[in-house]
This record gives structure tokens, sequence and C-alpha cells, in this order.
């Protein structure tokens, strides 16, 4: 007899503020990445429809991480370099200004969200 047994699904639907910024910030940017001149597209805007995922995924790991405070660190150095990858995007012309401001928006509340938590963490986990 074969048990198998696995991790449960841990739920992040709308009710997760964090999580609804992301989904619509990723939603936002997939639909930016087709205006990509060819050239960037498939290097920085691949880099960064790769990057919101990989936050998002970490969002994933947060409740069953054995340190949320790391997961959570990791999270906001991806929310950084994400921001210089927009900001990139702006400075080559990938990237509108008025798009990059609407986008850059969305990701300033995800980063005070996550700094909260991150405070919030820190408080937790004092040795």
């Amino acid at each position: 007899m074969n048990i198998h047994t696995h991790t449960p699904i841990v739920d992040f639907g709308p009710d997760i503020p964090i999580f609804t910024k992301l989904y619509s910030l990723y939603r936002a940017i997939s639909e930016t990445l087709p205006s990509f001149p060819k050239t960037q597209r498939y290097s920085l805007g691949e880099r960064l429809d790769r990057m919101v995922l990989d936050i998002l995924e970490l969002l994933f790991f947060v409740p069953i991480s054995p340190s949320k405070l790391e997961t959570l660190q990791t999270m906001s150095v991806k929310v950084d370099l994400l921001k210089v990858l927009l900001r990139l995007a702006k400075d080559t012309k990938a990237l509108s200004s008025g798009r990059y401001l609407t986008l850059q928006e969305m990701l300033q509340e995800i980063g005070k969200m996550l700094g909260g938590w991150i405070r919030t963490a820190k408080q937790t986990e004092k040795p």
C-alpha cells in the first residue's frame, strides 16, 4: 500500500491583500509585454514576467517556511530588483513613462505591505 502524504495546499485567495496586489501586478505586466520591442521582449520582458511569478511563488512558501522572516526578506529583495528592472525598461523605452508610473505605484504598495509583514515577523521571531 502506497500512502502519499503532502503539504496541504495553502489557500491564498482574494482574502490576502498582498496576493491580490501581486496578481494584479502580474496581469498588468503581462498585458504590457506584447508592446515591448522584440529585442527586449524575450530578455527584459521575460525577466519581469518571471520575477513577479517568483515573488508570487515565495508568497505561498511563507506559511510553511521554517523561517518566515527569511522568506519575506527574499521576497523583498526580489521586489527591489523588480523596481530596478521596471526603471530599466522605462529608460530603454521598452515601457512608456505612463505605464511605468502605474506599475511602479502597484509595486510601491506591495513593498509597503511586505515591509509591514517583515516588521511583524521580526518581532515574532526574536530569539
